[in-house]
């Protein structure tokens, strides 16, 4: 598909390469850059592992009560980084539920009690159960539970396919997926990576809602219930259920003040043209 005026920004970004898909009900509406070119994802990862235990939930390998992690820490307190797991080690810094704590090693927690419970080693559960089903033939985490919060490459095409599970849900419940982009824990402050201290600071089940977050990394015309994650490789992916939209971009430069300049432009185009 041919990349439209929408997306050319994206061809002044300051980096070496960028692709990006605008995703509506009905598939891709546009595109930008070579769409099966395989980039690191970096915690963009985390939604895709997220999926993955809202499906072991719901098939009940697991519950959202399961205990997991540091003594009184849940599946829930891990998918919404409430665990108070320290950001890559074992380490508890604070009581789960009291505190909004982003954490790499709460997703290796999560995967490594996917895997026990599943007895199906966490990398061949995610590709069966995400992977498979929506097609994502070039997608793959390498390195097993311990590479859970990161380790994971992709295409945007690929990507594209997930964001369409995102506004119109194949891989888990419309009950499911509902409660997994609402707000868990209300209330709780936290640092989100990039952007500072955002009071509060919302998560769902793997899942980072945006809320009122300023300054944030999606636009100004996104709605409060826009969901999605950004990852440290330069990429990002978003769902917005008021617009009906979803927006995929990835890049090969690590998120940096570049990013933050020109990622809501972009954003707040793809709106603005769509919705």
């Amino acid at each position: 598909m041919p990349a439209l005026d929408i997306l050319d920004p994206l061809a002044d970004w300051p980096v070496a390469n960028a692709a990006a898909a605008v995703i509506g009900p009905t598939g891709v509406l546009a595109t930008h850059g070579d769409v099966e070119r395989v980039f690191v994802l970096a915690s963009v990862t985390k939604p895709l592992v997220a999926r993955a235990a809202q499906i072991a939930i719901e098939e009940g390998v697991v519950d959202l009560d399961t205990a997991a992690g540091p003594p009184g820490s849940t599946i829930r307190h891990l998918l919404a980084h409430t665990s108070g797991l320290a950001m890559n080690s074992g380490q508890a810094m604070a009581r789960p539920g009291t505190r909004r704590m982003y954490s790499n090693y709460g997703f290796t927690v999560l995967a490594e009690t996917l895997q026990h419970e599943s007895a199906i080693e966490f990398g061949r559960y995610l590709t069966e159960g995400v992977f498979e089903p929506l097609a994502m033939r070039s997608t793959r985490l390498d390195g097993g539970p311990a590479a859970a919060g990161f380790g994971a490459t992709s295409t945007v095409a690929d990507l594209a396919a997930f964001a369409g599970d995102l506004l119109r849900p194949s891989t888990v419940s419309a009950q499911m997926h509902a409660d997994a982009t609402t707000v868990q824990f209300p209330g709780l402050d936290g640092v989100l990576p990039g952007y500072g201290v955002q009071r509060p600071n919302d998560w769902g089940l793997g899942f980072e809602i945006r809320d009122a977050k300023s300054p944030h990394w999606t636009g100004a015309r996104n709605s409060s219930r826009t969901y999605g994650h950004f990852g440290q490789a330069g990429g990002f992916i978003w769902a917005d259920p008021e617009a009906d939209l979803a927006l995929v971009v990835l890049t090969d430069r690590d998120f940096g003040e570049w990013a933050v300049g020109v990622w809501p432009p972009v954003c707040d185009a793809v709106i603005s043209e769509y919705s």
